[in-house]
Order: C-alpha cells, then structure tokens, then sequence
C-alpha cells in the first residue's frame, strides 16, 4: 500500500449495522465443482432467508461476476486466484455492511478460500462444500461445459484438465447427488438458527 493512502475511520461500525437488521453478518461460501448444484442451492437458499425470515441478503453467482467485474479474467491459475481476490474483497465489504452473503463460485483452490476466510471477522464465514462426484456432475453438465472441456475446447477446465481441492475442513457438506434441493436448504437455515445468525420472525400479538 502507498505511504500516501491512509484509510478513514469511519464511526459507523459493523455492530451499528447489525443492530437494525435483527440478524447476524456472515458469508456463506458455496464451493464444488461445475454441476455440482452451487447456484441452485444459493438461489434458494437466498429466497427462503429473504421471504420467510426477512434477512437482508446478496447472493454473488460466479458467471455473473464473470461478465462485469471480472470480465478480463480468464481461466489460468493466476486469473482464478484474482477472481477470488476480488470477490473476497466485495463479500468482506458486505459482510461489513451487515448482510448475510451467499456466494456460489467452484473457487478450487484451498490457498485462494482460506483467504477470503482471513478477510473477516472469526466465525463470519461458512466454507459450505458442495460434494457431487465429477461422473455426476458431467451427467448433469447442464451448460455442455464438460462435453466441451473433454473435446479440448476449454482449456484448464476444473475437474478436467485442471484441479480442484477439496475442503479440508468445511463448516457443512451437502452432498447433492444423495440429499435433496430441499433437504440441502433446510440443513443451511437449521444450523443459521442453531448458530442464532438469524431467528423466526417476531409477528405482533397485542391484536392492534
């Protein structure tokens, strides 16, 4: 950092935040490989937290990232480990603001997650690994990306022809080729309450 660059301290903390959203901050960082059901999960997830709990949320989806932020990236080691950089950095400020973040990005290396991890706050980030078995998840292959990649049209294409690590240790696994759409969502919201991250709505039972 420039010796010219000094950051302003601004009164307004991340606890002033919180206090008027009635729920805790946190990123929840979907990771698996393509196929793996990443985008389905976060998707719901995000709809059930907005609808049935009314938790201030924001979902971030990896091609989504991928046509604005980081539309000059590519795919090399050193592109990937940006794309995480940079996404790291926009769910620490959201995290910040107090928002519970949902992220779905196949994200495959553990050096690049542990990073984003160390951005925030102890127990403010969920590694949530999304397990489905490579086999499973070229059946699905509902973007014809590994039918591509295994003709050598997408080079460095995870799972093919370049790697992915595994959590080493998450704070969930869904495992999507054995649960349920449902089931998965369900075991993220249990372990939210469980975690008082968020809590059932309080309705008002004066009758006014």
């Amino acid at each position: 950092m420039s010796d010219y660059i000094i950051p302003h301290q601004h009164p307004i903390s991340q606890a002033d935040r919180t206090l008027i959203k009635q729920h805790q901050p946190l990123l929840i960082w979907l990771t698996g490989l393509s196929g793996s059901g990443k985008s389905t999960i976060a998707s719901a997830l995000e709809l059930r937290l907005n609808k049935e709990f009314g938790v201030h949320t924001y979902l971030l989806d990896g091609d989504n990232i991928r046509t604005g932020l980081n539309a000059d990236l590519g795919f090399s080691d050193s592109d990937r480990e940006e794309n995480i950089r940079r996404i790291g950095e926009v769910t620490k400020l959201m995290v910040d603001a107090g928002l519970i973040v949902i992220t779905a990005f196949i994200s495959p290396f553990q050096c690049d997650r542990d990073r984003v991890r160390a951005l925030l706050p102890t127990g403010q980030f969920w590694e949530v690994y999304v397990d489905c078995p490579l086999e499973i998840c070229e059946q699905r292959d509902p973007k014809r990306l590994y039918a591509k990649a295994r003709l050598g049209q997408i080079p460095e294409f995870t799972g093919i022809s370049s790697p992915y690590e595994a959590p080493l240790s998450p704070e969930m696994v869904l495992t999507t080729h054995t649960e349920t759409l449902e089931s998965c969502v369900n075991q993220i919201i249990q372990k939210l309450l469980e975690e008082k991250i968020i809590s059932y709505p309080q309705f008002d039972q004066s009758g006014d």
